[in-house]
This record gives C-alpha cells, structure tokens and sequence, in this order.
C-alpha cells in the first residue's frame, strides 16, 4: 500500500527511483479507505534528507498512511528553504487540534544544551503532553527520545567521554514482544550521540522498560504504557552514508571525531560501508505501524484517549 504524501514533496522524485509507492491526498480522497494518520514532528537540520529518511523506512508496511510534517511556531529552519516549510509543513498550534494514529518526533544536535535552554523547549513539551491524550503510539528517536524520557519520567541524559558513532550490535531484552516480531536474535543498528541514558535511571521509574540495549552503545530501546511511547536512542532510520558524510563534514570542519565503529570494511574509509541494520529497521518499523498504531487505534480517530 502506499504513502499518501503532499504532492510535489521532494523525497518524492528519489522514492519513485527506487520503486517505492506513493500516492498525492486528492486521489487518496477519492478511495473508501481510512488511512491512518501519521504526524512527523521533525527536528533536523537538514529536513528534507529526515523527512526521505523516514518516509523510506515507512513504505514497507502494508498499510495506507497519510504523513503530515508538523513544525514548532517557536523554531525556524535555518537549513531548509523558508518555501519548502510553508508547503509542506503545519503549525503544532494548528495541527493540536486534531488527533493521529501515530506520531513520529526525531532528533536534534542539542546534546550539550540544557533542555530548559532550547529556545522551544515549552512548545516541544506542549507537543509531548498532547501526544499522550490524542496519540495512539507515538516513537521518539535520539534526542527526542531523552527529551521525552526527561519531560515525562525525569530521566536525566548524561553526556558520554567520546561520542557514540557507529553500528553496533544489540540484543532484545523482551524478544516477545511484537515490535521485534521477525527479528533474528541479534541486531545492528546505528548511532550518532554524545549522550546517553543510564540503565540505573531507566530502573528507578515503574512503567519504564528496557526492551533492547548494546553492550558497546549502552540502552537503545525503551517501551512505555503498554508500546503507547517507544524512547529509542539509535537511527535505525539513517540511510547508508550518513555515517560516512557525518564523519567527512566533522574531519573537514577539524572538529575531533573518531571513525565510525563497524562501518568501513577494514576500517578504511574509502571503501563502501555495509549496510547490516536495514532488514531490522524495516521489521520494527512495519511491526510499530502494524501492532501498535492500526491493532490499537479506534476506527474513529476522534476516539483516541490517553
């Protein structure tokens, strides 16, 4: 089934190559489906290589999802053209009015900035606060998944000696649960932080549970209120060579950065680096969509509650 996305969106053009379906809002009006609605809350520079990030990971399912971006009246892209946010991008204020079936909010390079000094801290937490009343499932990835973590639980971020970079290996601490349906017993998944979250912290709040860590890169997956919230560390999103082009901006800009971890064969860095994380990102995120947004979200949307 496909995407239903704005028309003339320009993730667009690149899925289309790569034989990825997606579908404009009219012709997906004139279908007698309910679709689910999926609200991308995304935080990245570089918005438009986030939003074919996710929509990518997001075509696998075989569900109808219509995806709406959602920004913060209290932030401008820098990044990202002024036109390209007017076009296809809505208002939080806006978009609160309505409920979703799930909402996907990614991360930010804010780690070594208090949460309370982030100029749109108050409006990120009015988003937080209405996903829990009118979200079914909702996904918080890297820093937003600390943001989420401290907003709600008081979980504090502790930032890490050396960043962690690279792809690294993980077990399933709950391997029953749907969300690692289809999983081998082991899986790789990228990282990119400075900071982290400690087990001690996660084990000292009730309804928090650890659900997937790495002995190098520490906890990576959290589930809370029954697969409502998932807190997850890793960018099991991140396509091929963002690593790479990670690595090579940081070592042009002089800025100290280590090789990316179990990335280039050999370690050199000027082969291609092999893709180990791609069927576990499609497995947990058509697995998210499928047990925990279609199974759990009522037929009317205007039903969803806390």
């Amino acid at each position: 089934m496909p995407l239903i996305l704005p028309d003339q969106l320009p993730a667009i053009d690149e899925l289309k190559q790569e034989n990825i379906f997606t579908m404009g809002y009219k012709r997906a009006d004139s279908q007698q489906i309910r679709p689910l609605r999926l609200a991308v809350l995304n935080l990245m520079p570089l918005k438009i290589t986030t939003e074919t990030d996710f929509i990518r990971i997001l075509s696998n399912s075989a569900l109808q999802i219509q995806v709406e971006f959602m920004k913060l009246k209290s932030h401008t892209s820098k990044n990202t053209p002024v036109e390209h946010m007017l076009a296809f991008y809505r208002n939080f204020e806006e978009m609160q009015k309505e409920k979703y079936d799930g909402l996907l909010v990614t991360g930010a390079p804010l780690e070594f900035i208090d949460y309370e000094d982030v100029t749109y801290w108050q409006e990120l937490q009015e988003v937080f606060t209405w996903a829990h009343h009118n979200v079914t499932s909702t996904i918080y990835v890297c820093w937003a998944a600390f943001a989420g973590l401290y907003h709600f639980y008081g979980v504090p971020k502790r930032n890490t000696p050396q960043k962690v970079f690279g792809v690294f290996n993980h077990q399933m601490l709950s391997p029953e649960l749907p969300i690692f349906r289809g999983f081998d017993d082991e899986f790789f998944a990228p990282h990119s932080r400075h900071c982290e979250i400690m087990r001690e912290d996660i084990e000292k709040v009730p309804g928090l549970n650890i659900i997937a860590e790495s002995p190098e890169a520490g906890v990576t997956i959290i589930e809370a209120r029954n697969g409502r919230e998932f807190f997850i560390t890793c960018h099991l999103e991140y396509s091929p060579l963002t690593l790479d082009g990670e690595y090579k901006r940081d070592l042009a800009k002089g800025k100290p950065i280590n090789m990316p971890q179990n990335y280039y064969p050999d370690n050199d860095p000027t082969k291609t680096p092999v893709v180990r994380w791609r069927a576990a990102a499609n497995l947990l995120y058509t697995n998210w969509l499928n047990y925990y947004v279609y199974q759990e979200t009522p037929f009317n949307i205007n039903d969803i509650t806390e």
